[in-house]
């Protein structure tokens, strides 16, 4: 029993020591709600894969079902992706509180953020936008994430919507000190970690991921996103101009966030997968 007990702390013990030579990864996947595609292959990634963070649109069409999986999956790090935008074509959602200067003509979120030439005054950018409707609309993102998920452990942002300006920054910061819940990439000075290299096909997405695993520095924390999905009817449905290749690309995701070459790569390199609600106290 002694003996047992011994080894037991001694695993802690080397394991403490691992983790904190070892760089520390975060693997976030992005847009859960956007469709029923993206929802399978988020949840796949985290039970599967490598995923340990995943991003939750509350204004989006799947937002129910996304719900579901989530509390059926308990262990899972959630984040509230506020989103002002609804940027696919053949699929929109609406604001779920009354602000005016956020809507187009037919009550969606305009489809981009900044002027595009594929959507001429289509961009919040281009637009009348007032602060107190995003804060309103930020409020009510939250407040519904929280109701139903109250495990969200930090806010991040959609299309870059929380740093469109000054103002919308600060009030940002507002919102998460109100609400208790951190910023990204504010907590433990996350470091963003990208493709290093060519990412198109599914096998460029492995070598290029594992290209960037050797770049990490042992004692940092960093932080990858993506986006998985599945490459069905579903999702082939799914684009706008100048992403056309949905499907395709997010499989990728999914095959790379699930893949054994990477996984014993990791393992491989001492790195240490970690959510957003590890950094606690960081």
């Amino acid at each position: 029993m002694k003996k047992t007990l011994l080894s037991l702390l001694f695993s802690v013990a080397a394991f403490t020591v691992y983790a904190q030579k070892g760089a520390r990864l975060i693997v976030r996947g992005d847009d859960m709600g956007y469709s029923h595609s993206g929802n399978l292959a988020l949840i796949k990634s985290f039970k599967e894969g490598i995923q340990t963070s995943i991003e939750i649109i509350v204004p989006s069409p799947w937002f129910p079902e996304a719900v579901k999986m989530l509390k059926e999956n308990p262990g899972t790090d959630i984040g509230i992706h506020l989103a002002i935008t609804s940027e696919w074509d053949n699929v929109k959602w609406r604001p779920v509180s009354d602000c005016p200067s956020l809507r187009d003509a037919d009550g969606y979120f305009y489809p981009m953020i900044r002027a595009n030439k594929n959507y001429p005054k289509r961009a919040i950018m281009d637009n009348d936008w007032k602060i107190a409707d995003i804060e309103k609309e930020f409020r009510a993102q939250i407040e519904i994430a929280l109701k139903y998920l109250p495990q969200i452990s930090h806010l991040s942002s959609h299309m870059g919507c929380t740093g469109i300006s000054p103002e919308v920054k600060e009030l940002t910061r507002k919102l998460a000190r109100e609400y208790k819940i951190p910023i990204d990439p504010e907590p433990a000075n996350l470091a963003y970690a990208g493709y290093a290299g060519t990412h198109k096909t599914p096998q460029e997405k492995i070598d290029s991921f594992i290209g960037m695993l050797n770049k990490l520095e042992s004692g940092k924390t960093y932080l990858f996103v993506d986006h998985p999905g599945l490459d069905d009817e579903e999702l082939k449905a799914i684009h706008h101009i100048g992403y056309e290749d949905v499907a395709m690309d997010r499989q990728g995701v999914t095959d790379l966030f699930t893949s054994k070459k990477v996984k014993d790569a990791i393992k491989e390199k001492g790195i240490v997968l970690i959510g957003y609600k590890d950094l606690a106290g960081q």
